[in-house]
């Protein structure tokens, strides 16, 4: 892959936890490109690393070796209040549990990112109002989150996750708290939000799901498995 359209670059990659006097290795020497506007399924098994590895592209965690290169940004060697401001700029993040303040509407929650971005009340409106209206929510914007089904709970954190404009939006197990039908409904979001032109990258163990991202990158003990193009992906739009 041509390095010049990565927005992930990840070379010699290591992740190390430290017991004691023991020294135990979770990532081993990862090579990783991933360009601009890919749709990639992360997968392993439990003890893989998967969850580790979506840490630290989501600066989150900081590799012990190795470089990680977000956007042309060194994120390996930054400080944490450098990592808190990227986070902020490039991620959007979508998690199982949607994590939403409860006492605050859909509209208010999704706003929340671009108060610590410095942009006006009136532009924050403005540009919530936007994303929600992108995500078929136009008429639940006023709704606390305990007034919202789950796949509309899910709709508000993706909103949130794309009201940056971010570098890459970071799905971890983005439909495990949803039925089937509604695990659907998120999935086509995810679609048109990569036929958009965003880096999507989805931490998922369920097969069904990973199914209808472009590429699937498995891990195994530390190490990628295999990194294979998704041909299924089409049918499944």
């Amino acid at each position: 892959m041509n390095s010049n359209h990565s927005v992930i670059s990840l070379i010699n990659l290591r992740k190390d936890y430290f017991l004691g006097k023991m020294t135990i290795p979770v990532l081993k020497d990862l090579n990783l490109e991933i360009e601009k506007n890919e749709y990639v399924a992360l997968m392993g098994p439990s003890g893989s690393g998967k969850s580790t590895l979506m840490n630290i592209l989501g600066c989150l965690d900081v590799p012990t070796g190795g470089e990680y290169i977000l956007n042309n940004n060194k994120v390996s060697s930054m400080t944490d209040n450098e990592l808190a401001a990227i986070r902020n700029k490039e991620i959007g993040f979508v998690f199982q549990t949607f994590n939403l303040l409860p006492r605050l509407s859909a509209l208010e929650n999704v706003a929340l990112p671009l108060i610590y971005a410095g942009m006006s009340k009136k532009d924050r409106i403005a540009r919530a109002e936007e994303v929600l209206a992108s995500v078929n929510l136009s008429d639940r914007m006023d709704h606390k989150p305990n007034e919202l089904s789950g796949g509309q709970r899910q709709r508000v954190a993706i909103a949130r996750a794309l009201v940056n404009n971010p570098a890459i939006i970071l799905a971890d197990e983005p439909t495990g708290n949803l039925d089937s039908k509604t695990s659907l409904e998120i999935m086509s979001i995810f679609r048109k939000i990569n036929e958009a032109g965003n880096t999507v990258i989805l931490v998922t163990h369920e097969e069904d799901i990973a199914q209808h991202a472009k590429r699937v990158i498995r891990l195994k003990d530390g190490i990628i498995e295999s990194s294979i193009i998704n041909s299924e992906s089409d049918r499944l739009g």
